[in-house]
């Protein structure tokens, strides 16, 4: 139950980052026995480019604890939405914490926030969306994908995080949410491959006070139907935005730097105040990335007034029609 706040000793079935370099970062559990893929009950032992790791060493050790191994060191660190996001086994392409973190900006959640989610996928998202969320809202999350979602049951609970979340298998393109949901969220979240057909059913699952929506497409043609979609069932604030990473690196390096002082002397000075003019020095800088990453995915954005407003709108319309 290492997801559910902060701890400081490892225990028996928690998920542990195991930490070697920046490209080299894995999920382990805290177990003595594991099966294997025959089934059969054995020790449970990681294997890694530096030497195995025997699970049960975990147990009792502290978080951030530098173990060692065969062939090298690593750590152990607690793990969190952005760490799990890059350990977790795929079942579906994922979310990103950069796409992640702007999601959970735009959608404007609290501590108290209903969230509808659909697509589940391999639970990249949910975690970050279950974190904002904690410890007085709910995640209501959709797959069509009936295997998808009794396995992110299973982590969700292997997390401590079921309190948070609920996992409903269902397609809801042609089913929507249920009526259950009807006018409870806060803010929905797609990430289907037809999301202007469930935009519907997200406008009456969204409270009457309003709500917010976000829709993840790869596609601009996808996004295009959506936005129309939006448009016609009232959404306001319509915008698309596409985040993109930059990571600088932090280098030495020489730079050349022109020293302003050759103009205050007269020209008949001696030949070494002439050599002062330009300078080399030695200093730390960011250095941009040779590469850019490429395209992810763009999020498009909408927010759904209170049914007041929405009432009022249709009055002024209609008083101006009265008067034409």
């Amino acid at each position: 139950m290492s997801f559910n706040g902060f701890k400081e000793v490892i225990g028996e079935g928690d998920t542990v980052i195991l930490y070697l370099t920046i490209h080299q970062i894995y999920s382990v559990k805290a177990d003595v026995k594991t099966l294997s893929k025959k089934g059969a009950t054995v020790e449970n032992i990681f294997q890694t480019p530096y030497g195995a790791l025997k699970c049960a060493d975990l147990i009792g050790k502290k978080y951030g604890t530098k173990i060692n191994l065969s062939k090298g060191w690593g750590y152990v660190l607690q793990p969190s939405p952005e760490l799990w996001t890059l350990t977790l086994p795929h079942r579906t392409q994922i979310i990103y914490t950069p796409d992640a973190s702007m999601i959970v900006l735009q959608l404007e959640l609290t501590p108290n926030s209903i969230v509808i989610e659909s697509g589940t996928g391999s639970g990249s998202l949910s975690h970050a969306l279950i974190r904002a969320i904690k410890p007085h809202g709910h995640v209501y999350t959709f797959d069509f994908h009936e295997q998808r979602v009794q396995t992110a049951s299973t982590e969700f609970k292997e997390h401590g995080l079921s309190e948070w979340v609920t996992v409903k298998h269902r397609d809801v393109c042609s089913a929507g949410f249920g009526s259950e949901l009807d006018n409870v969220a806060d803010a929905v979240f797609l990430d289907l491959p037809h999301p202007w057909l469930a935009i519907p059913h997200a406008t009456k699952a969204i409270k009457e006070v309003g709500g917010r929506i976000c829709s993840f497409s790869p596609c601009i043609e996808q996004v295009q139907k959506s936005c129309s979609t939006l448009a016609e069932l009232g959404f306001q604030e319509i915008q698309t935005i596409e985040v993109l990473q930059t990571q600088y690196s932090v280098q030495a390096r020489s730079l050349n730097v022109l020293n302003l002082d050759f103009v205050k002397i007269k020209k008949n000075d001696s030949e070494n105040e002439k050599n002062k003019e330009k300078e080399v020095v030695r200093t730390i800088t960011s250095v941009p990335p040779s590469t850019q990453p490429g395209h992810t995915g763009f999020l498009t954005l909408g927010t759904l007034p209170p049914v007041w407003a929405k009432s009022l709108k249709e009055q002024m319309e209609n008083s101006n029609m009265d008067i034409e």
